[in-house]
């Protein structure tokens, strides 16, 4: 339905598939799914979805994110691809043999007109490869608790006693995680858990976080940041020599970039991964094999490098501040952030929130 609303088979180049099909946010690609839950299909993509990923929205209420078939291998091999990366780099797939644990949602799930629903953690935690889920923590029906503090408790039962070596998880859920152990034995996450190794984290920003969870630890270990969302698995760190992420341009997804300081304006430019510049802060639309077409996905990105494309996330497109003009983006408040726990070291940030003060008292 989409590509005939759209005339999709008669498009033969990015300056036609410009012209015919339109940046959208969810508002406006939510009639179309509208259709797939009233059980339509050949909506978005051919038959239905196999999944919804669930998310909320601030203007949209529930979100709901459709997962195919075909952008499945997405979610799922890139994950797989970041770890191997780091074995393939370093010689070191040790941290594979003892226990591995993936802090997420719960992989129950519901149905919306026969199609699976839940949050893409649940999801994606039905198809971990079978050489990982012999030493997976926790136990699915642990997983399944949806009261959190409960389910940290239960977590910290199956996994005290474990040698774990792998933890993956946003990281403000790993630090509620890493504190609830040490209030319980006293003890640094490193006596703990001795052969404790990789870190696996995404979906924020880590600098704010860094120095508290490391203290926690007790000790360096390597990490691997990602950075997966609903509407696709973007990218991943490959090496733990260079800056960024490597931007995943062969896995379902084709990508566009709008000029950050044009994506309000009536005309932005929407530029291929050749026309990219270095340094440039982009708004990433993408165009997937989930039925997602001319979706903006509300993130900025800047390139470090194009041999290969590796990125840095650096804000959300509605997140900033100009009250007076000043446009501060998330990107300058988050390196702000890191400045001053770096110039006031004993000084532990949990969350924090930022606003203009526009009439001081």
């Amino acid at each position: 339905m989409f590509g005939k609303d759209h005339g999709l088979a008669s498009i033969k180049s990015h300056s036609d598939f410009k012209k015919q099909v339109p940046i959208r946010d969810y508002e406006v690609l939510k009639p179309y799914v509208e259709k797939v839950l009233h059980g339509e299909q050949d909506i978005l993509w051919t038959g239905k979805p196999a999944y919804f990923a669930k998310t909320s929205g601030t203007t949209s209420g529930t979100k709901y994110i459709p997962i195919t078939k075909d952008s499945v291998p997405n979610h799922v091999n890139s994950a797989r691809n970041a770890l191997l990366s780091y074995v393939n780099e370093s010689g070191n797939g040790s941290f594979l043999d003892g226990g591995l644990i993936f802090l997420s949602g719960s992989p129950e799930l519901d149905e919306k007109a026969g199609i699976k629903t839940g949050r893409l953690s649940g999801i994606v935690n039905h198809h971990v490869p079978g050489y990982l889920r012999t030493n997976q923590k926790p136990s699915y029906t642990t997983n399944c608790i949806e009261d959190w503090e409960e389910k940290l408790d239960k977590i910290i039962d199956e996994t005290i006693d474990t040698d774990m070596t792998l933890i993956s998880g946003i990281p403000p859920w790993v630090q509620m995680y890493f504190d609830r152990i040490q209030a319980r034995t006293g003890k640094k996450i490193k006596d703990v858990f001795p052969n404790f190794s990789m870190f696996v984290y995404g979906g924020v920003n880590f600098e704010p976080y860094r120095a508290k969870l490391f203290e926690t630890i007790g000790k360096k270990v390597d990490s691997i940041e990602t950075y997966p969302a609903s509407e696709g698995f973007i990218a991943y760190q490959d090496t733990q020599t260079e800056e960024g992420l490597l931007l995943l341009l062969n896995s379902g997804i084709f990508f566009e970039f709008i000029p950050a300081e044009e994506y309000f304006s009536e005309n932005p430019r929407r530029l291929s991964i050749g026309e990219v510049e270095l340094g440039k802060n982009y708004a990433v639309v993408i165009n997937s094999n989930a039925g997602l077409w001319g979706y903006s996905i509300g993130d900025t990105v800047k390139f470090v490098s194009k041999n290969p494309y590796r990125i840095i996330v650096s804000g959300r497109i509605k997140h900033f501040i100009s009250a007076f003009g000043e446009h501060v983006i998330g990107e300058e408040v988050e390196k702000a952030m890191k400045f001053t726990m770096q110039k006031f070291p004993n000084v532990e940030l949990a969350e924090f929130t930022v606003a203009p003060n526009v009439a001081p008292a």
